[in-house]
C-alpha cells in the first residue's frame, strides 16, 4: 500500500498485513485487540456475528506468525464449501492455503502433507473428525516438535455445546488439542451463543484462560418483519416479487418434503429456486450450492442442512416458512443475509401450527428433563420475539445480553402494530376446553373449539351437542385471527398443551390463573399484509440491479463493465465472483476512476496480490468503458 506507515511497519505487524494482503484501511470493531492477543500467543473465544469479520481474526494472525517463523495455522472448520472458498480467497490474496478434505485425490492430498510438513503452508483447513485421527495426530506432533505448529482456529465453536442449535459429536474431541499442545495458542470463534452455549465451548474445548471477546450482535443493515402466517407461499411469492426480484435469497423450511414442493412452485412462479436438504444425492447439493455462490439471482430453498459458514456476501433477504426452534438458529440463519453491509431481510411467517410443533418435538425427544426445559424456554424466547408489539432488534440484543433502543428499521417499528387486551378471550377459551371435557371428557382441537366459541352450527358442533355448551358463541365478536393469536399465546406461555396425532387441546395446571384473571394477555391486533409506510425503503433490486454506491449513468456503466470482466476472472479460476472482488469494491472504482496502480491501491479491498494481477486489467476496463 501506499500509506507511509503500512510501509515503514514490520511485516509481522496486524495493520499492515491488513493493509497489504487484504487492501482494507482499518480494523473494525474488535478485530484489532483480538488479532494482537492471538498473535502474541493467547487463547480468546470470540462471539461476532455473521459478517462482522470474524475471519480476519485468525487469518492476520496466521500471516504474522507464520512471517515471524512459526508455522502452520490449522483451522478446524465443519464445512467443505467454505474451505474452499476461503482457501481460494487466500490464495487470491497473495496467502498459501489449503484444504484437507474427501474431495482431493490421494495424489493432491500427498501433496498438501507435504507443503504442511515443510511449513510452507501458512493455513491448513481441515475438518474436525479429521484434525483428531491418530495419522494427523502424528503429523501435528512432527510439527510441534520442530516449531512450526503457530495456531488453531475451532470455527462455529458453538457446535461443540449440548446446549448449541447445532451439535457436532465431532467437535467433542477437540479438546485434546489443549491436552496435546498446550503452548500453542487456540481461538474459538462463532457467530452466535447464549450465556449457557459460551459455558460449555468454554468447558468442552478447555478455554479457561481464554480471554473472552464479545461483539455487538446488532446487524443495523438486516429488517426484521414477521407476520402471522394465511397461505404462507402467496405471502412468501408477494414478498419477493415486491421487494426482491432477482435478488439472491435463501428460504428456509423444516422439512424435506416442503423444501422440495416450495422450491418446485416458485419456480413454476418464474423464480430461479433451487432445493437443498441432507436427502438429496452430494452431487446434486455440490451442484446447487455451486450456482447459489456463483450466480446472482439464485433462491436456494433449503432445510437447516444448508448456511453454516456461507460466505457469499449478496444474499438480500432470507424468509422462513416455518418457525426455527430458538433465537440462536433465526439469529444465524438471518445473519446469512447481508454480510456486504448494505440493506437487506429477514422475513418470517409463522402460526399456530409451527407452535404445536416446536413444542412436540421437544416433548417427544428422548433427551433429559434439564435439556427439555432448557429447550422449551428458548423456543418461549423466540415466540416472544414473534408476538412483540415493540421494536424486534432491541428484544433479539436483549436475548444475548445487549441493550440497545428502538431501531426504526424492523416492522414494528416502521409500522406499530395496533395491541388489544385478550385477556378476557383467554379465559373464554380454557372455560370453554374445560366444559369439552365435563360433558363427556373428550378432547377437541384448535379449529372446532374456534367453531364452538365464534357460535357455528357446524356437523361436529351439532354431532356433540356443543351448541348447548354454555360457551357456544360468547366470542362471536373476536375474528378468527385473533383466536387463533389468542390459542398460539397460551399454548406458548404454557397455559395449554395439545396431545395425540390430532393436536387436541388440554388445560395444564397454570390454566387455573389465567381462569381466575390473575394473568394479562396483551397481543398485537391480526391485520392484513402491511402496506409499506412512510420512511419505509424498499431493498427490491431488478435484473440488472444497481450498484451498492449511488452512481451516475457512466459511472454505472463502468460498474456493469468490471463486473463483466470479473465473471470471467472468476469462471477461469473456479471462484465465486465475490472472491475476486466484492461489490462495494467493484462500486468504489467505477465512482473513484483511479488513473493509476497508485491510485488503484487505495480502494478498499485492494491488496497487494490483487493490485498486482489484476490491477492494468481494471485501469483498462476502466477506460475503455
Amino acid at each position: 500500500m501506499s500509506s507511509t506507515a503500512s510501509s515503514t511497519a514490520s511485516p509481522t505487524a496486524p495493520l499492515r498485513i491488513l493493509q497489504e494482503v487484504f487492501g482494507y484501511p482499518a480494523f473494525r470493531g474488535q478485530q484489532q485487540a483480538i488479532i494482537e492477543h492471538v498473535g502474541q500467543g493467547g487463547d480468546a473465544l470470540v462471539l461476532m456475528p455473521t459478517g462482522g469479520g470474524k475471519s480476519l481474526c485468525y487469518q492476520v494472525p496466521a500471516i504474522a506468525r507464520h512471517r515471524a517463523g512459526r508455522g502452520v495455522t490449522v483451522v478446524v472448520s465443519p464445512l467443505i464449501a467454505l474451505m474452499h472458498d476461503q482457501v481460494g480467497a487466500l490464495e487470491e490474496a497473495g496467502v498459501h492455503a489449503a484444504f484437507l478434505n474427501s474431495t482431493l485425490t490421494l495424489e493432491d492430498t500427498q501433496k498438501i502433507e507435504r507443503e504442511m510438513m515443510s511449513g510452507r503452508l501458512v493455513l491448513l483447513y481441515a475438518a474436525p473428525e479429521r484434525v483428531t485421527t491418530p495419522r494427523f495426530q502424528a503429523q501435528l506432533d512432527s510439527l510441534h516438535e520442530r516449531g512450526l505448529l503457530s495456531l488453531f482456529a475451532i470455527d462455529e465453536a458453538h457446535c461443540v455445546s449440548q446446549w448449541g442449535h447445532d451439535f457436532r459429536e465431532d467437535y467433542l474431541q477437540l479438546s485434546l488439542l489443549h491436552e496435546r499442545y498446550p503452548s500453542v495458542p487456540r481461538i474459538a470463534l462463532t457467530a452466535t451463543a447464549d450465556d449457557l452455549t459460551r459455558a460449555d465451548i468454554i468447558e468442552r474445548l478447555a478455554l479457561h484462560e481464554a480471554q473472552v471477546f464479545i461483539s455487538s450482535f446488532d446487524r443495523p443493515n438486516i429488517r426484521y418483519q414477521i407476520v402471522e402466517k394465511d397461505n404462507a407461499r402467496a405471502q412468501l411469492l408477494r414478498f419477493i416479487q415486491d421487494e426482491h426480484e432477482g435478488d439472491a435469497g435463501v428460504v428456509y423450511c423444516q422439512s424435506r418434503k416442503k423444501v422440495e414442493e416450495t422450491a418446485d412452485w416458485l419456480k413454476a412462479e418464474g423464480i430461479h429456486a433451487l432445493p437443498y436438504h441432507a436427502g438429496l444425492d452430494a452431487d446434486v447439493r455440490r451442484r446447487h450450492q455451486d450456482k447459489f455462490l456463483r450466480e446472482e439471482s439464485v433462491v436456494m430453498v433449503a432445510t437447516i442442512a444448508f448456511g453454516m459458514g456461507i460466505d457469499k456476501p449478496d444474499v438480500r433477504f432470507v424468509a422462513h416458512l416455518d418457525l426455527p426452534k430458538n433465537i440462536e438458529s433465526y439469529y444465524q440463519e438471518t445473519g446469512r443475509a447481508g454480510r456486504d453491509g448494505l440493506p437487506a431481510d429477514a422475513w418470517m411467517t409463522y402460526g399456530l401450527a409451527d407452535v404445536v410443533n416446536q413444542r412436540r418435538m421437544i416433548d417427544d425427544s428422548p433427551a433429559g428433563e434439564e435439556f427439555k426445559r432448557n429447550q422449551l424456554g428458548k423456543l418461549d424466547a423466540l415466540l416472544a420475539l414473534a408476538e412483540a408489539h415493540d421494536c424486534r432488534r432491541v428484544r433479539l440484543l436483549n436475548y444475548f445480553g445487549e441493550e440497545s433502543s428502538p431501531c426504526g428499521n424492523c416492522d414494528n417499528c416502521l409500522l406499530p402494530p395496533a395491541t388489544w387486551d385478550a385477556t378476557e378471550a383467554a379465559r373464554k377459551a380454557l372455560s370453554c376446553i374445560y366444559r369439552f371435557h365435563q360433558q363427556g371428557g373428550q378432547r377437541f382441537g384448535a379449529v372446532h373449539l374456534m367453531d364452538v366459541l365464534r357460535g357455528k352450527p357446524t356437523d361436529k358442533v351439532q354431532q356433540y351437542r356443543h351448541q348447548e355448551l354454555s360457551t357456544f358463541g360468547i366470542g362471536a365478536d373476536v375474528s378468527e385471527a385473533q383466536w387463533r393469536a389468542v390459542l398460539r399465546q397460551l399454548i406458548a406461555l404454557g397455559h395449554l398443551r395439545t396431545e395425540g396425532e390430532y393436536n387436541t387441546l388440554e388445560l395444564t395446571p397454570s390454566a387455573r390463573a389465567v381462569l381466575r384473571g390473575e394473568v394479562t394477555l396483551l397481543l398485537r391486533q391480526p391485520s392484513d399484509t402491511p402496506k409499506r409506510g412512510k420512511g419505509v425503503k424498499s431493498t427490491r433490486a431488478a435484473k440488472d440491479k444497481p450498484p451498492p454506491v449511488p452512481l451516475d449513468a457512466h459511472g454505472t456503466e463502468r460498474f456493469a463493465a468490471l463486473k463483466a470482466w470479473r465473471a470471467e476472472v472468476a469462471k477461469e479460476h473456479g471462484l465465486p465472483a465475490y472472491v475476486i472482488f466484492h461489490d462495494a469494491t467493484l462500486a468504489e472504482m467505477a465512482r473513484s476512476q483511479p488513473s493509476s496502480l497508485d491510485d488503484l491501491s487505495l480502494i478498499s479491498g485492494v491488496g497487494e496480490k490483487k493490485l498486482e494481477a489484476y490491477g492494468r486489467e481494471i485501469l483498462r476496463v476502466l477506460d475503455t468503458a
